[in-house]
């Protein structure tokens, strides 16, 4: 993998992972357009390092509520923050169990299927006209709500289906304020890709082997820089219920996709 083709696919992931249009379903598109030789397949470790930069960029935007939340669980009582950190926890659960349990499952799932990615696209962008029709509130997220939010996010393994886009429609539609449903649907998948990265150490998948870390450097710098500048324009997105914008985007995206899987 070179350089190029390394900050691209950062780009693509930095971007995806945070505006609700689809990371996975963009790289299966991508390489159904392109050809699967034009856009090398993301060996693992390459996955991780896109990932923790992702990961990284959340941490960087949220450093206050992160610190704060931190400070608060380090008291050792129940109070708002404590009550944050367990209801990341439980929405953890769903995407955590069905991760382990079916993850060979879902992976054959990501084999240039744009037929699949085209009909989530389209169910992802009907959850974004909803959320944003849906009226604001000053609700938080509460533990019932972070498990339903879980499932949606556990759903979003789909290709096609926009995690960001799907938790925080979830959260909308439960009837939380947009802007606590942004910033829970971006911390709830933290603790989720760090455990993803310890998981794939420890059982020893991720070879450094062969790879050009010059290039590996250029994708997490790519994914880092291009994560910070979504996740902090998709907060102000979802706050001024701009979301229908990209309901658009993922219909056209997705009609387009559907359309072509007939051609071929």
């Amino acid at each position: 993998m070179d350089i190029i083709d390394s900050i691209i696919l950062g780009i693509i992931q930095g971007l995806t992972e945070f505006l609700p249009v689809s990371s996975s379903g963009h790289l299966e598109l991508g390489k159904a357009i392109l050809g699967d030789n034009s856009i090398p397949e993301e060996s693992l470790l390459f996955t991780v390092v896109l990932h923790f930069a992702t990961a990284l960029s959340t941490i960087v935007v949220f450093r206050k509520d992160v610190l704060d939340i931190i400070k608060g669980c380090l008291k050792f009582k129940w109070n708002e923050d404590l009550q944050f950190a367990s209801k990341i926890a439980i929405s953890m659960i769903p995407a955590a169990i069905i991760g382990f349990t079916y993850e060979s499952q879902f992976a054959e799932l990501f084999g240039g299927n744009i037929k699949l990615v085209g009909f989530m696209l389209i169910i992802t962008a009907l959850l974004l006209y909803l959320a944003d029709k849906a009226k604001n509130t000053n609700k938080k997220v509460s533990f019932k709500n972070a498990f339903v939010i879980g499932v949606s996010q556990a759903i979003a393994m789909l290709p096609g289906i926009s995690r960001s886009g799907a938790t925080i429609s979830t959260s909308v539609l439960l009837g939380n304020d947009k802007t606590k449903a942004a910033r829970f649907s971006f911390l709830m998948v933290v603790p989720l890709i760090f455990g993803k990265i310890a998981k794939d150490i420890l059982s020893g998948e991720i070879s450094t082997e062969s790879h050009n870390f010059t290039a590996l450097t250029a994708g997490f710098i790519a994914a880092f820089i291009s994560g910070l500048f979504a996740c902090t324009w998709m907060i102000a997105l979802v706050k001024k219920s701009k979301l229908s914008f990209f309901a658009i985007y993922c219909v056209v995206v997705g009609i387009i996709a559907i359309a072509v899987s007939f051609l071929n």
